[in-house]
């Protein structure tokens, strides 16, 4: 029987992720094949909804692949030795409980950082650092850039504009930008604003007749860094206000940086000669990370504030939060909080189920079914032009981005996932999820595409 489940293992190893197959299959056993009936013995009870969920069919079809006949499959946690609490100072009152916890979140902070306040120079928080931003597949090139401008400002990516949803890093990585050429040039003079300062700070110098000195103020700058550009929406006189200081910054080869969640064009009422000049250099954009990339983040959280958490508890956070960093962060927090008060490791808090971490965008549970019907329907195809063998350009990409939402919105294996768009090879579906994975990072018209699908598919 070992060797049964090792063969069908191995299998399954093909078709999955690295990760998700460490995580998921790493620590489980075959039970009983008993008259068909398999008992699979998993680690804890969430992994049986994982796995029930989300690897059902193909677990079923490697065991059937190695002679064993599977009327059900159920996984099951046999019985173990429970994890022993460590004994802890009892917390008598709610009053001590609150300074207890202060406590803790004050150890949470990351250690190097003497200052976290930003200086009322250049508004800028000394927190954020190229040290600490964590490079993934989903920023890449963004940080290159990034790298580019701290080397040579004002030149090749000038200006410079970042989008991206929120909790995704975009003002961390312009701020590290606006450190760095601090700390290499003390004497470089550098702003950074959110919009919403500007505009404010604009309408008090126009109520106290300070126009002028407001815009010198500007003018004496080598770099500006602008936040949440996207706030500017129908306030005409700041968009004008910051259309001729980008012009004078500019001709002058002052380097310009400005951040939105989305692009200039996209932005209502924003002025089609600014959302030009914004894109003059290209647009960057953050993405969310991926699996690997999300226990790349929290590992080097981890390092930073010398928090111990196991890499179990560490990938469970990962592969349960999929909204953005921001909020990666913060379950990262909860838990380390939570095993302080009560005495037990990470791993051991999610493992009796004391946490339940579940963040997601999605709204609610949708099939294979729906989301090629979304899609067909999206580039104005019937389903049967979708998963019909045509080389028509407009019906492959919709072929290929149908592949891409099947494996990335629910985790299908690309055997599925062929059998799902009608396709006869494997190996065409990881080369259509590839290809669309590789253009997102440049076409952003691509981008916008499938965010409009899912936003129907989960609207």
């Amino acid at each position: 029987m070992y060797d049964v489940w090792k063969n069908a293992l191995a299998e399954i190893e093909q078709q999955i992720s690295s990760a998700n197959y460490s995580t998921w299959f790493q620590d489980t056993s075959l039970i009983s094949t008993k008259d068909g009936n398999v008992r699979v013995n998993v680690k804890n009870t969430f992994y049986i909804k994982q796995l029930q969920n989300r690897y059902y069919d193909i677990i079923k079809k490697a065991l059937e692949n190695n002679n064993i006949q599977v009327n059900s499959l159920t996984f099951e946690v046999q019985a173990t030795t429970k994890h022993r609490v460590r004994p802890r100072e009892i917390i008598r009152n709610s009053t001590s409980i609150s300074n207890h916890l202060d406590d803790i979140r004050s150890n949470l902070k990351p250690r190097n950082i003497s200052n976290s306040q930003p200086t009322s120079d250049t508004g800028l928080n000394p927190k954020y650092t190229l040290d600490t931003f964590i490079v993934g597949s989903n920023n890449d090139l963004a940080f290159s850039a990034a790298k580019s401008i701290i080397d040579s400002p004002g030149t090749r990516y000038n200006p410079f504009f970042l989008y991206g949803g929120p909790g995704l890093g975009k003002t961390h990585l312009v701020q590290a930008i606006g450190n760095e050429l601090i700390k290499r040039n003390p004497n470089y003079r550098i702003f950074y604003t959110p919009i919403s300062h500007f505009y404010s700070d604009f309408i008090d110098s126009i109520q106290n007749g300070k126009g002028k000195e407001f815009n010198r103020k500007f003018q004496k700058l080598d770099c500006l860094i602008i936040d949440d550009f996207q706030l500017i929406v129908n306030k005409e006189k700041s968009q004008e206000e910051f259309f001729n200081i980008f012009n004078d910054l500019y001709q002058l080869n002052k380097q310009i940086i400005v951040t939105s969640d989305r692009l200039p064009n996209q932005i209502k009422t924003v002025d089609e000669r600014l959302a030009s000049r914004l894109t003059w250099a290209g647009a960057f954009d953050l993405q969310l990370p991926k699996f690997e990339d999300k226990c790349a983040i929290l590992r080097a959280k981890a390092e930073q504030i010398g928090a111990d958490i196991e890499p179990e508890a560490i990938e469970y956070i990962a592969e349960n939060v999929n909204t953005n960093i921001r909020d990666l962060e913060g379950e990262f927090s909860t838990i380390l909080l939570m095993s302080e008060v009560r005495g037990l490791t990470p791993l051991e808090l999610i493992q009796n189920g004391s946490v339940n971490v579940n963040r997601t965008s999605k709204l609610r549970p949708i099939s294979p079914k729906q989301i090629i019907d979304k899609v067909a329907k999206y580039y104005n195809l019937s389903t049967t032009e979708l998963k019909s063998k045509s080389r028509v350009a407009n019906i492959m990409l919709a072929r290929q981005v149908a592949m891409y939402l099947l494996s990335k919105e629910l985790n299908l294996s690309t055997n599925k996932v062929a059998l799902e768009v009608n396709v006869k090879d494997h190996t065409t579906v990881m080369h259509g999820i590839k290809k669309i994975d590789n253009n997102l990072k440049l076409n952003f018209n691509l981008r916008d595409q499938i965010e409009d699908i899912k936003e129907h598919l989960y609207g």
